[in-house]
């Protein structure tokens, strides 16, 4: 008996040991390939369609939604008007397209979680494709171009948003397996950064050449190529819903899943705090006007930031950022803020454009490991529930922080607002730093080599 009791326990030893050491082992083969995830000919198709369809299509429709808006409700920007009139209607943009996108999300997740997200993410392209066609026809006809027109075509736009993001995020954790998720990550932000770095550059070119109707249909025809690349993906295993369980308790499910980890709580609300105060990239369109540099100029910094972040991403293939990762996210977002500081003294367009790049740096630090972090802790059969939730906060920081910004700016001018907005990113940092212990000590080496628990 004692000689099968050593024998058991020998084995279940050498069990556990050789099955620890196969982790490092993957792990170390995984991270020394940085191409493990491109050898997928499904990821590859993803990656086209997010460089054409997020990355370009979607940068340069940004940029020519705020050249166009800073013009209608500005009309002497550049002649001697006052660039805050026009800095108060880019924050109601935001606004306008935050409401409906945030009123949808948890509800869109929902979706994501009971349905194709495949089909849903084809079907919410089609409806931004159909959005952009209306733009260009308001503007290619004359008469009807109208600030509130090109507000009310934002806010449908904003409703489909509300559906795309959590069907996007969690359509993709389905395309590769669990192994290659932070490589993935990695790639999908890089290739998405390469077309936030072009789509400025080719939105501001476009604007100068074609002008504003003919850059909204270019628009939409990358978003078409980027609907057909989806469409050759094979459609994935919908998740089996809870028995008997209600729509809105299955949301509820989603928010408390998230409540109940610290980590996840602190990345999104990091995230949020800080680009909600410390971003200030819907104000570009005045910083070009204070600078003198034209749509040409407005286009490089619109691009400068996805640059930086381009190549922290490309770095972050072969040498992801898991092993001290809660503390590097940190550093990163106090590294946000105070390039965000020294971008709003500064009066030279050289470092402006430095400035800008440096953030894109730290802040695509930060995207690689959040994202990280939601396709790690999130179960597969509320994805798309937890990607909502993500996406709220992700949403609001992005939109309603355009908002803050536009009010702050109106109210007391453009550089103290965006330099209080840095200085509020550092304060965020810090209060994170001692309210999210567990967010500090983050390390996910080995996390994505089973699931959590």
């Amino acid at each position: 008996e004692s000689s099968r009791i050593i024998r058991e326990d020998s084995w279940f030893i050498f069990s556990h040991v050789y099955f620890f050491y196969e982790d490092i082992l993957t792990t170390t083969a995984i991270r020394r390939d940085m191409y493990a995830a491109l050898r997928l000919p499904e990821f590859r198709l993803l990656l086209i369609a997010r460089l054409l369809g997020d990355g370009l299509a979607n940068q340069m429709l940004a940029i020519t939604l705020g050249y166009q808006v800073y013009r209608l409700a500005n009309p002497t920007a550049g002649d001697g008007g006052d660039p805050t009139t026009g800095a108060f209607w880019l924050g109601i943009m935001g606004l306008v397209e935050a409401v409906p996108a945030l009123s949808m999300a948890l509800l869109g997740g929902y979706v994501a979680d009971r349905s194709d997200r495949r089909r849903l993410v084809l079907i919410t392209q089609l409806a931004v494709i159909i959005c952009v066609l209306m733009l260009a026809g308001q503007t290619f006809a004359g008469n009807l171009l109208q600030l509130w027109g090109v507000f009310g075509v934002i806010f449908v736009m904003g409703i489909a948003r509300g559906f795309s993001s959590p069907a996007n995020s969690a359509f993709d954790p389905q395309i590769v397996p669990r192994e290659l998720q932070m490589n993935a990550s990695s790639w999908t932000s890089s290739i998405w950064q390469i077309g936030a770095v072009g789509g400025p550059l080719f939105g501001g070119l476009a604007l100068t050449f074609l002008g504003i109707g003919s850059t909204y249909v270019l628009i939409a025809i990358l978003i078409a190529i980027s609907m057909l690349c989806i469409k050759r993906i094979a459609p994935k295993p919908v998740p089996v819903p809870e028995a008997g369980e209600s729509i809105w308790q299955s949301i509820a499910e989603g928010g408390r899943y998230v409540k109940r980890s610290q980590i996840l709580v602190g990345s999104m609300a990091l995230d949020l705090f800080a680009v909600l105060f410390g971003g200030a990239m819907a104000m570009l369109p005045v910083f070009a006007d204070l600078l003198n540099v034209g749509t040409a100029g407005l286009g490089l910094m619109r691009a400068a930031p996805s640059l930086g972040a381009l190549f922290v991403m490309l770095w972050s293939a072969r040498h992801p950022p898991a092993h001290n990762a809660g503390r590097d996210l940190l550093m990163s977002v106090g590294a946000f803020g105070v390039c965000f500081i020294v971008f709003a003294l500064s009066r030279n367009f050289v470092l402006t454009l430095l400035m800008l790049v440096c953030s894109g740096l730290f802040d695509g630090i930060s995207m690689v490991i959040r994202g990280a972090i939601v396709r790690l802790l999130s179960p597969e059969n509320m994805r798309g529930r937890i990607a909502s939730v993500s996406w709220i906060f992700i949403g609001a920081s992005n939109e309603l922080g355009a908002l803050e910004s536009g009010l702050a700016a109106s109210a007391f001018g453009v550089v103290p607002s965006v330099l209080a907005g840095g200085i509020v990113t550092l304060l965020v940092v810090l209060a994170t730093t001692f309210l999210a212990p567990k967010l500090r000590a983050l390390n996910l080496d080995h996390v994505g080599l089973r699931p959590e628990g």
